[in-house]
C-alpha cells in the first residue's frame, strides 16, 4: 500500500524549482525487518525534514520500536536502507547526530547512576578513549540539565525520580550530546500532564532551532497539538501527512485492525518468544 503524503509534510516541500529542496534529516528507503518468522517492518519509505516534530502512531506490534532501532542502527534490516544526514546509522550514532529516549521498561532504574551521569553519557562520543571529562563536557551537561529543569536533582539516582523527571533526564542527555535528531519512544507513558507539557515545550523549542524530533505516542487526542506531521504505521506506512489526516477514522481502522484487509497479521504468532517482543 502506498503511503499518502498530505498536509504539513507536503507544505514543507516547495513546489517546482522555485527554491532549493531541503535535504532530509532521515531518509528511509524500502526498509524491511524480520525477526525469524515475525514481520516487524515491511517496505517502509519515509523522509523527515530538519526542524519538525513528527508523531508516530500505531498499535502495539506495529513496528514503532523497531523503526526507532533501525534509525539508530541497533537492528540489521532484512532489506532496504536508512540514511541520517547522508550517513549510515552506525556512523551517525558514533558522531552523536542522533539520540534515543527509550521506553521506560527498557531502562534499569535500579542501576546506580545519577541524573548528571545519565546526561554525561551524551558526551561520550565527543571524548577520547579514556572518557576524561573536560570543562566543556561539564558545561554542556549543566546547561542541558538547566534547560530540562533538573539542576537541583543532578546528583540524585535516576530511579528516584518521577516518570516525567526520568524522561527529562534522557532528553537532557540528547541536548548535552548536541544531537540533531531526537527519537522518543512513548515519552508520555506514565507521565503527568504538567511534565508532558514541560517536555513538549522543550521539544518545540529544540525543533524551532532545527532539531528533528520523532515521537511515538498512544495519546492520539494530543497529536494535533504538538506534531507538525504524523506517521501512521502498521508494519508499513499507511499515512504520512498532517495529524488530522492520520487520525481520520478510516485510516485508524486500517492501522488498528478494524476491518482492514491486511495481509500481515496484527500480532506476532504465539510462541514467537523474543522475536515477538522485538517486533514492537
Amino acid at each position: 500500500m502506498a503511503a499518502e503524503t498530505t498536509g504539513s509534510a507536503e507544505a514543507a516541500r516547495p513546489p517546482g524549482n522555485t527554491a532549493p529542496q531541503q535535504v532530509p534529516a532521515i531518509r528511509i528507503s524500502d526498509l524491511s525487518v524480520r525477526y525469524g518468522s515475525v514481520v516487524a517492518l515491511d517496505g517502509v519509505d519515509l523522509e523527515l525534514l530538519p526542524g519538525r516534530i513528527c508523531g508516530l502512531i500505531g498499535m502495539n506490534g506495529s513496528g514503532k520500536s523497531t523503526l526507532f532501532k533501525s534509525i539508530m542502527g541497533l537492528v540489521t534490516p532484512t532489506s532496504g536502507s536508512v540514511s541520517i544526514h547522508g550517513l549510515d546509522p552506525a556512523r551517525a550514532r558514533s558522531r552523536g547526530i542522533v539520540s534515543y529516549v527509550p521506553q521506560s521498561e527498557d531502562v534499569d532504574w535500579d542501576f546506580p547512576i545519577s541524573v548528571r551521569e545519565v546526561a554525561m553519557t551524551g558526551r561520550y562520543g565527543r571524548q577520547n578513549f579514556f572518557r576524561r571529562i573536560r570543562s566543556q563536557d561539564r558545561a554542556a551537561v549543566d546547561s542541558a540539565l538547566e534547560r530540562v529543569g533538573l539542576t537541583d536533582l543532578a546528583d540524585r539516582q535516576i530511579g528516584k525520580l518521577s516518570g516525567g523527571q526520568r524522561k527529562r533526564a534522557f532528553v537532557a542527555r540528547g541536548i548535552a550530546q548536541g544531537a540533531d535528531i531526537l527519537l522518543l519512544d512513548e515519552p508520555f507513558a506514565g507521565v503527568d500532564k504538567r511534565s508532558e507539557a514541560t517536555i513538549l515545550a522543550l521539544l518545540r523549542d529544540l525543533a524551532d532551532q532545527g532539531t528533528t524530533v520523532l515521537i511515538s505516542t498512544h495519546d492520539l487526542s494530543a497529536l494535533p497539538d504538538f506534531a507538525d506531521e504524523a506517521v501512521l504505521l502498521m508494519r508499513r506506512i499507511l499515512v504520512h501527512g498532517s495529524a488530522d489526516e492520520a487520525l481520520r477514522p478510516e485510516q485508524l481502522a486500517l492501522a488498528f485492525g478494524l476491518g482492514a484487509d491486511e495481509p500481515l497479521t496484527t500480532s506476532p504468532p504465539s510462541g514467537a518468544g523474543s522475536d515477538a517482543e522485538a517486533a514492537r
